[in-house]
C-alpha cells in the first residue's frame, strides 16, 4: 500500500509539474492527509492545521525541484520534517519569557538545606560500612553504590538473587540506623 501511494504521488507530481491541475489538486489532498498523520502526536494538536498548511505551501513552492526519477515520499517527508522543526524552533523561542536567571534563585531556601549537624559525610558512611562483614559490605556497595544489578551481583558472589536482595536491604536499614545515632 505504501509503495502504491508513493507511485501514485510520483505520477501525480510529474503530471502537476506538467500543468495538470486535477493531478495537482489530487496530490495536495492526498499529501494533506499523509502530513496530518505523520505530524499528529509529534506537534501540539492546536498547531497541527497550521503546520499541515505550511507543508502544503512548501510543496507548492518547491514542486518544481522534485525529480520524477526519485521517490516522492522521502522528498515529502523531508518537507514535513522541516516544517515541524520550524514550528518547534519558533514555539520554544517564544518561551524566553519563562527563563529564570540562576543568580536570582535562592537555592538554600528552595532546597531547605539541613543544618551541618544533620549532614552525613561520605567518610561517616564509609566508616559505618567498614563495620559490616566483607561479604555483606561488598554486596551493598556493588548494588547501591556502583549500580550493578542484583542478578549480576548474585552471580558474582555465588548466592541466589533473593538472598542478595535481602542482604542489600538489611545493610541499608542498619546503615541508616547507624548514621542517625
Amino acid at each position: 500500500m505504501a509503495s502504491n501511494a508513493s507511485d501514485t504521488w510520483n505520477h501525480l507530481a510529474s503530471a502537476a509539474q506538467a500543468g495538470d491541475k486535477k493531478a495537482y489538486e489530487s496530490l495536495l489532498k492526498q499529501i494533506s492527509v499523509y502530513a496530518r498523520h505523520v505530524l499528529s502526536g509529534r506537534v501540539p494538536s492546536e498547531a497541527l492545521d497550521d503546520i499541515v498548511q505550511d507543508v502544503l505551501i512548501s510543496v507548492h513552492k518547491s514542486l518544481h525541484t522534485f525529480r520524477a526519477d526519485r521517490a516522492f515520499k522521502p522528498w515529502l517527508f523531508a518537507i514535513i520534517n522541516f516544517r515541524r522543526l520550524d514550528f518547534l524552533r519558533a514555539h520554544y523561542a517564544d518561551h524566553k519569557d519563562r527563563h529564570v536567571p540562576l543568580e536570582d534563585v535562592d537555592f538554600a531556601t528552595i532546597l531547605d538545606t539541613p543544618e551541618p549537624s544533620d549532614h552525613v559525610e561520605l567518610k561517616d558512611v564509609q566508616t559505618a560500612l567498614n563495620q559490616f562483614p566483607e561479604g555483606q559490605r561488598r554486596i551493598f556497595e556493588r548494588i547501591k553504590v556502583e549500580g550493578h544489578s542484583i542478578r549480576d551481583v548474585a552471580k558474582e558472589v555465588g548466592m541466589n538473587e533473593s538472598a542478595v536482595k535481602v542482604s542489600a536491604h538489611r545493610t541499608l536499614h542498619k546503615l541508616k540506623k547507624m548514621l542517625s545515632q
